[in-house]
């Protein structure tokens, strides 16, 4: 099956509407003016984390690298802006042949970043780099947050597997991104066939009420998915009477039952009651699944409970309160003049209100204590102290145009649990705080 047959944004042949109308008419003017092939830094941070958060979490890298690929200007875009009058025939002209053909340096997917992380670096000519920075936005504020929200989860949930099942609270583009952003925070399994077909997300699922309700009882029910399925299904036992559920899913089952799920109630009270029936049962290795509006909180609290696995929905794919990380994209640096051989020199914002900026092209690193614990986010735009040239945390991601960092997704999921391993033991604290530690400039 083609991915464009779910609707899926892989085989759109242009991500290049997927900007801001004011992205084009600033090209317009610096074509006209001569700056536009100025050699320009941009880059990519947040100047403060989510209230309460302790770190963030770089989600979306890849998707941004494909969309960077597919950002050009084919035959429907550029007849679209002529009709629109949105920029001159000069300005078109550029865009027919536009690709990108800078370097970007960025975060490896996974890793952890704080306020003032230099998370993307795209590097080029003002009017290349200009052009992208909706869409990169767009894709890491939109993921980042999902994985920072995955990533307390999973942390919560102590090791317990975790179920995206969102896909039904948001829309249906934005859902694949967000399994995706999930897997990489933690998340162990999506229901999300979409996700699972673009990314290799493993995929899970059995029924809904409406299965049971369907049938002119729940043994009947019960009794049709597991020949249909296998006695290693799981079973949905909150339709009717919880109890009698139980006892009618391990008679049609039997003892090898895999799993029973768990959808209303009070879910710690419920789990425990099921765990005890269960057993007494002989049903001693069915697993216990509970579902029903879960956020990182719902999950923590469960911690004591004989609760197997976690679904999850609604509070995931809406970033658990913090749809997005406030990153922003702005010009660190610029070329003195058109002359690709000139000095670069800092530029910055410095209106009041709390938007000022730092310029200058920055360096990153992560400072750790004997331990190897982080105590520190180091950032700079000088030489890289001799103590830090170790850990060093921006990899070259594009070069000349060309994506030089790929890698499988399982790759940014490891990266995030060792990264988030190496921050301390207060970063997996759900109680509103501070950074888990700070930003230092040099």
């Amino acid at each position: 099956m083609n991915p464009a047959d779910l609707g899926l944004p892989v085989d759109v042949p242009s991500t290049a509407l997927f900007t801001d109308h004011y992205e084009l008419t600033m090209l317009q003017a610096a074509l006209a003016n001569g700056t536009a092939e100025r050699r320009s830094v941009f880059e990519v941070f947040t100047r403060r984390l989510p209230e309460g958060r302790r770190y963030g979490v770089v989600a979306g890298t890849g998707r941004v690298l494909d969309a960077v690929e597919n950002f050009r200007f084919d035959g429907a875009v550029l007849e679209f802006l002529r009709e629109r009058a949105v920029v001159d025939m000069r300005t078109l002209d550029w865009l027919a042949s536009y690709r990108f053909s800078g370097d970007i340096w960025g975060y490896p997917e996974g890793e952890v970043y704080f306020p003032g992380s230099p998370l993307l670096r795209v590097e080029g000519s003002f009017a290349e780099c200009v052009l992208l920075e909706t869409v990169i936005l767009s894709i890491l504020n939109h993921d980042s947050a999902i994985a920072a929200a995955a990533s307390r989860m999973a942390s919560a949930a102590g090791g317990r597997p975790l179920i995206e099942m969102g896909a039904r609270r948001t829309h249906e583009l934005a859902a694949v991104a967000s399994a995706r952003a999930a897997y990489v925070g933690g998340f162990a399994s999506t229901s999300d066939l979409a996700a699972g077909f673009r990314y290799g997300i493993p995929t899970v699922g059995t029924s809904a009420h409406a299965f049971t309700l369907v049938h002119d009882s729940e043994r009947d029910a019960f009794t049709a998915q597991v020949a249909s399925l296998g006695r290693g299904t799981t079973l949905l036992v909150d339709t009717y009477d919880v109890a009698e559920a139980v006892r009618t899913a391990v008679d049609v089952a039997g003892t090898d039952l895999g799993a029973v799920r768990i959808d209303s109630g009070d879910l710690l009270l419920v789990a425990h009651r099921v765990r005890q029936q269960l057993d007494e049962l002989g049903a001693v290795n069915t697993r216990i699944v509970v579902t029903s509006d879960l956020d990182e909180y719902a999950i923590a609290s469960l911690a004591a409970a004989p609760v197997d696995a976690y679904g999850v929905g609604t509070q995931l794919v809406t970033g658990s309160g913090h749809p997005t990380c406030s990153m922003v994209y702005k010009l660190v640096a610029r070329a003195v003049s058109a002359d690709p051989k000139a000095a670069l020199a800092p530029v910055a914002k410095k209106s009041s209100g709390g938007k000022t900026s730092i310029g200058g092209r920055k360096w990153a690193a992560r400072r750790v204590d004997a331990d190897g614990i982080a105590e520190a986010e180091v950032v700079g735009t000088g030489p890289v102290p001799a103590a830090l040239a170790g850990r060093q945390l921006l990899t070259q991601l594009v070069k000349a145009g060309e994506v030089v960092a790929r890698e499988p997704l399982e790759a940014a999921r490891d990266r995030h649990l060792a990264a988030r391993a190496a921050l301390p033991l207060s970063a997996t604290q759900l109680s509103r705080g501070e950074a888990v530690i700070p930003t230092e400039y040099l």
